[in-house]
């Protein structure tokens, strides 16, 4: 059976995240639906990334084997499919049988945006997260220079993590100023759940000047998760990129 490797675009809002739950609304779902219709046939859409409810993709990539060879064509089909999701596929090319969207995966990149400002959010209204008070970027850079490097992260990690190990490396994690707009971006090669929702919460708590720099590697080293700050809240998260080995 042929395999094609897809790279997808989705507005998360409408899902209960990508991986597929009876009876809920979920992008894998809406993905194996549409290409069941363009195979004749129950298909298994597996992804990178498995994005929490009301998490954006920009660069998902996912993998799917079909009964028929269908070459310069499969995502203009699955597009004719998927609509009116806000779902779309962006590219689809072949691969080898051995790929795997999950597996093959060198690193992920993830995106969080802010935008800092008193106005209610008018285009951006579930795209970002708004936080009216004054948020010292600088401050939650330096912050956020404390988790890079290979950490025990289970103060980022969700109570209802699945992972064998809350140990991690953090590749990057950056935080730039665009005038109202706040931007961090992080890579690794894998992320615990709701890792970076959970970081980012917590460096806009030294961002408002409610903790000081230091405070962020006190509580990587605690390893607790009742000292992590709140949690950021889904609509600003992306998942920008992933990348593979070269071919």
């Amino acid at each position: 059976m042929p395999r094609y490797k897809l790279l997808i675009e989705y507005h998360g809002g409408p899902y209960q995240g990508w991986m597929r739950l009876p009876g809920k609304p979920t992008v894998q779902g809406v993905l194996e639906a549409a290409a069941a219709k363009l195979d004749g046939h129950p298909v298994e859409v597996l992804g990178a990334g498995r994005t929490d409810a009301g998490v954006h993709a920009t660069g998902q990539v996912a993998h799917l084997d079909l009964e028929q060879d269908r070459p310069a064509k499969v995502a203009d089909a699955l597009n004719a499919h998927l609509r009116p999701h806000p779902i779309a596929v962006l590219k689809a090319e072949k691969v080898s049988e051995d790929f795997h969207a999950r597996f093959s995966a060198t690193t992920r990149h993830y995106r969080y945006i802010i935008i800092n400002r008193r106005a209610d959010l008018a285009l951006e209204r579930g795209l970002a997260w708004r936080v009216p008070s004054k948020l010292d970027a600088a401050a939650m850079h330096d912050a956020a220079q404390l988790l890079l490097g290979l950490h025990d992260f289970t103060t980022f990690r969700d109570t209802a993590c699945q992972a064998a190990s809350p140990v991690k490396t953090l590749d990057r994690l950056d935080v730039a100023r665009f005038g109202d707009r706040i931007e961090i971006t992080c890579s690794a090669q894998s992320f615990l759940h709701r890792q970076v929702r959970s970081m980012v919460g917590s460096l806009v708590e030294v961002g408002r000047a409610r903790h000081p720099v230091s405070w962020i590697g006190d509580i990587l080293k605690a390893a607790d998760r009742t000292q992590c700050g709140p949690i950021a809240p889904a609509d600003g998260l992306y998942l920008e990129r992933v990348d593979y080995p070269a071919p």
